[in-house]
């Protein structure tokens, strides 16, 4: 663990910096993962050594920014903290989506590693808990090879483990009936599109959203495949669903190994896909942690409470 402090002498350029309701604080706390604390006119930053770097570099280009123009808005502490996450001179770590000027930024170096890792292998596996990004950049990379007409189409996927052999008794036609399986891919890709695109790209069968089961016998040339909750596959589907893969296409799986649903006795696909394919040139394995959760801030600490990690009591939050 590591320190920096910062001091202040003007209490209205704190308050300004903090911005309403310390907002603006929170944002560099949440982006950065560091820990934020201020006391006695003194801002301390609490992190590993390059989030306290990161951290007070930050701070002080906003103090800059105060300094000059008496305040700070909501754009400029995007750019300042897109700026600092982003390696210097690496503007490869943006995903252009080519949707009126839609961008997405890693904002972790984790997940900077993990965007430059789809980049250079044409099967890569993301794990990590929830909330760091591995979907939603996985689509935002796979509609940017859309859009560049470097695949024909996206083809989405999900182990619909829930509903097991009971599918076709419920009611609607396919989609209806794996909607609730399949929702977070969609919400994901209606974040990046107009609802109107991605209604024409599913008509025009150029965006596909099918579970697992459904993969089996195909063959997908110059395609965008993603595999999410993936640690619910077993062994034989994700062969299956790996084999898959045709001329020019590429495949991220992604997945949270310590949330597997499948029964003790069943080996999940994805960690045995791992191990298995490590060796193999053109396959990479990215691990994102809690460092890389980039959700409401209490997501990190629920999630290291449940694997375990013990929180200081009485240690005082950032504001």
């Amino acid at each position: 663990m590591s320190t920096a402090t910062i001091p202040f002498t003007n209490p209205d350029d704190v308050r300004t910096l903090f911005g309403a309701q310390d907002h603006h604080l929170r944002r560099v706390r949440d982006a950065l993962g560091v820990m934020l604390v201020l006391r006695d006119g003194e801002l301390h930053i609490e992190g590993s050594d390059e989030q306290v770097d990161r951290g007070r570099e930050v701070i002080e280009e906003l103090q800059s920014i105060v300094s000059e123009t008496g305040s700070l808005a909501e754009d400029q502490v995007s750019q300042v903290l897109a700026r600092s996450l982003q390696d210097p001179g690496d503007s490869k770590s943006t995903i252009d989506l080519f949707e009126k000027s839609r961008n997405v930024v890693p904002r972790t170096r984790g997940q900077a590693g993990y965007i430059e890792a789809i980049r250079r292998h044409d099967l890569v596996f993301c794990r990590g808990p929830a909330g760091c990004g591995k979907t939603y950049l996985a689509v935002a990379m796979a509609v940017n090879a859309l859009r560049l007409e470097q695949v024909r189409k996206i083809v989405l996927v999900r182990p619909a483990v829930e509903a097991g052999e009971r599918l076709g008794f419920l009611p609607g036609d396919l989609l209806a009936k794996v909607n609730p399986f399949l929702r977070p891919l969609l919400d994901a890709m209606n974040e990046m599109l107009d609802f109107d695109q991605v209604r024409r790209y599913m008509e025009a069968d150029v965006v596909e959203i099918v579970p697992l089961a459904f993969m089996r016998g195909r063959t997908l040339n110059q395609t965008f495949i993603i595999l999410d909750e993936a640690q619910n596959t077993t062994v034989t589907q994700m062969k299956m669903f790996l084999t898959r893969m045709g001329e020019g296409s590429k495949i991220v799986v992604t997945g949270d190994v310590t949330q597997v649903d499948l029964p003790a006795n069943i080996t999940s696909g994805m960690q045995d896909a791992i191990q298995r394919l490590k060796e193999i040139t053109g396959v990479a394995d990215v691990e994102l942690s809690t460092r890389d959760i980039v959700r409401h801030r209490l997501v990190r600490e629920i999630v290291d409470a449940y694997e375990g990690k013990s929180t200081k009591k009485g240690k005082k939050r950032s504001r």
